[in-house]
């Protein structure tokens, strides 16, 4: 929920604790609160001293954005300027959370040195109203809405087995299919037999051969053998007829 426009109650108790500022006589403190261009002083608190007492109430419009108040602490001075105490940050964030706030918050001076403290309470009216469910309107006053979208869920198909095959029925009985055409007896691609080389009907089928073979004449002729070849019976060569 938005805090644009709504109204902060602040109420400055006062202060502990500040730092003294004069030397002989007790000091004149006041309160300035600044947010945005909202400035809001106490009255002077007259030899309020260190511990100065206020009550006073103010109320800040808030800007959507900016969630903390400048605060500083002054003392009064009739003849020459007033003396600054110190200054510090007042956080909004408790008090728009959970509507009320009454901490004290401390302040320094320019050179960091802690210089009191200042007592707040402040007050948020609307504080916690965006976490609260809103009535319910009567049922004729809206027009009926559709059933939420809930698609069903989705599943993957069931896993299956693969169906076994079995040996004495493959190839099924219808294959080939009769669209393709039927092979010829392959009896008739069969080669024929051809008649064995010729040089195996020249030499006899076993190694070595059977036959016997006459030896022959040695040579040259032994003596005493008038020619060759040997003579055979008769005269050689041949008387004349």
């Amino acid at each position: 929920m938005s805090i644009q426009g709504q109204l902060l109650e602040v109420t400055v108790v006062g202060c502990n604790k500040l730092k003294d500022t004069e030397w002989i006589s007790r000091q004149d403190p006041y309160v300035i609160l600044e947010y945005a261009t909202t400035k809001f002083r106490t009255r002077t608190c007259t030899d309020g001293g260190r511990n100065p007492s206020f009550q006073e109430k103010t109320a800040l419009s808030l800007i959507e954005g900016l969630r903390e108040i400048s605060v500083s602490v002054w003392n009064k001075n009739t003849v020459s300027h007033d003396d600054f105490i110190g200054s510090g940050r007042v956080q909004l964030s408790k008090v728009l959370a959970q509507g009320y706030d009454d901490s004290c918050w401390s302040i320094q001076s320019r050179s960091g040195r802690y210089s009191g403290e200042v007592k707040l309470i402040m007050h948020y009216a609307n504080a916690g109203k965006a976490e609260k469910p809103a009535k319910s309107a009567t049922p004729s006053s809206y027009a009926p809405s559709a059933p939420p979208y809930n698609p069903a869920p989705q599943y993957a198909s069931p896993y299956m087995p693969p169906k076994a095959v079995d040996s004495f029925s493959y190839p099924p009985a219808a294959y080939p299919p009769a669209g393709y055409p039927q092979v010829p007896d392959p009896a008739l691609y069969q080669p024929a037999i051809y008649p064995p080389p010729l040089l195996q009907q020249q030499y006899p089928p076993t190694y070595p051969p059977t036959q016997t073979y006459l030896p022959l004449p040695p040579y040259p002729p032994p003596p005493g053998q008038p020619c060759y070849p040997p003579a055979y019976p008769g005269v050689y060569p041949p008387p004349p007829y």
